[in-house]
């Protein structure tokens, strides 16, 4: 009898399996030859360290240039390996009881303060009960284009994990990553290469975003993340953010979190620059993860 119901157990599972498949990651097509570059090189080495390296003589440059106008929040350096650092701007909650603490990623070409996007966010979510954190990102020269930065995806793995450090040793635990335009493609990078089990919940916004003629390197690894997902972008977004809206959506659906969502914010474009763009952005990030 023990045998038996073994037996069934067993066949049982097996069916469970066939009804309940895991979760496939869509394949994605055949890059097409960009010039004379063929882009299947990047996704043949995607999450592997290269030839290739941030500029980091020009991030210096622009973090002198921002430096001293950091009015709201505390610059603060993070150690990173090989003795590098890593400038940040920390924000204090404003509420009585913090929810937690987020951790911010700016777009391709930009950098932790910058004034249409990321410092409204980062400023307005503390008002919304969260303690944010604003990382500087690792850059290129100015007429570098998505292809040239998929190479340097891991030099900001390690920026994400001191900013991960820099809130355990504050004991905050309850930790939402955040990422707008490139940010969200080294965000992404980061899941696929780690997981998502360091953080409590995940923002993309205007997630996909590429070039002119440059396709998406590697897919989303969204339909096996386990915490919530927010995948937020703008009524007049790029084309490829809004056409892959359908796709990402599908594979949110297949991780089946039920506080995942997806919002368009209207009248306002990648940049969030027209009026009351980027409170509205900011306004629906804090009635998601508040949620949470």
């Amino acid at each position: 009898m023990k045998k038996i119901t073994i037996i069934l157990g067993f066949l049982l599972a097996q069916n469970t399996i066939a009804f309940f498949p895991m979760p496939n990651m869509p394949k994605l097509p055949e890059l097409p030859m960009f010039g004379d570059f063929n882009p299947n090189q990047l996704r043949t080495n995607f999450n592997k360290f290269s030839n290739s390296e941030p500029d980091f003589a020009r991030e210096r440059r622009v973090i002198s240039q921002i430096e001293e106008a950091v009015m709201d929040g505390d610059v603060e350096y993070l150690p990173l390996k090989r003795g590098r650092k890593v400038f940040t701007i920390y924000m204090e909650s404003e509420t009585d009881k913090p929810k937690g603490g987020v951790i911010i990623l700016h777009n391709r070409g930009q950098h932790a303060n910058w004034d249409d996007t990321i410092k409204p966010l980062r400023t307005g979510l503390t008002e919304k009960g969260w303690h944010t954190l604003s990382v500087q990102m690792p850059v290129l020269g100015k007429e570098a284009k998505y292809y040239d930065y998929v190479p340097i995806f891991p030099y900001s793995y390690e920026r994400i994990d001191a900013a991960l450090d820099f809130y355990k040793e504050k004991g905050i635990t309850n930790i939402v990553l955040i990422a707008h335009g490139c940010g969200a493609h080294m965000a992404m990078g980061y899941i696929e290469k780690y997981s998502d089990n360091k953080f409590k919940g995940f923002v993309g916004i205007g997630m996909g975003a590429t070039d002119y003629k440059q396709k998406l390197v590697n897919g989303f690894p969204l339909y096996k993340m386990t915490v919530p997902i927010l995948d937020i972008f703008a009524e007049q977004d790029f084309a490829g953010v809004r056409k892959m809206a359908k796709y990402r959506d599908g594979l949110i659906k297949q991780a089946g979190n039920k506080k995942s969502a997806q919002v368009i914010i209207e009248n306002a474009d990648h940049y969030y620059k027209s009026e009351g763009a980027v409170k509205h952005l900011t306004d629906k990030v804090a009635i998601w993860l508040n949620a949470l």
